[in-house]
C-alpha cells in the first residue's frame, strides 16, 4: 500500500513539474504578449562543433511590462490563445 502511495504522490510531482525557458523578447508589439527568443547551444552529433539553434515562443504579459531587449523567463501554463501556451514568470535583466 505505502508503495503505491509513493508511486502516486511521484506521478503527481511529475505533472505538476512545468517547463522554465529564459531568453530576450525580441517583440512587445500585441497587447498582453511579448515574443521571447530562446537559444540552445549544443554539441553537433558528428562533428562536435557547438551548435546554436534559437526557437521563438509567444508569452502571456498580462501589465504589458515587459520590452525588447529585456531578459526574462517564461514558464509553461495551459493554452492562452492559438500561439500562446508560455506565461512571463519573472523579469532577470531590464533592456539598457
Amino acid at each position: 500500500m505505502a508503495a503505491e502511495n509513493n508511486q502516486a504522490v511521484d506521478a503527481q510531482e511529475e505533472r505538476g513539474r512545468r517547463k522554465t525557458r529564459t531568453g530576450t523578447v525580441v517583440s512587445d508589439k500585441m497587447d498582453k504578449t511579448v515574443v521571447v527568443k530562446v537559444e540552445r547551444r549544443y554539441a553537433h552529433p558528428l562533428y562536435g562543433k557547438q551548435v546554436t539553434r534559437t526557437k521563438k515562443y509567444h508569452a502571456h504579459d498580462e501589465n504589458n511590462d515587459f520590452h525588447v531587449g529585456d531578459v526574462v523567463r517564461i514558464t509553461e501554463t495551459r493554452p492562452l490563445s492559438k500561439l500562446k501556451r508560455w506565461r512571463v514568470s519573472e523579469l532577470i535583466e531590464r533592456a539598457r
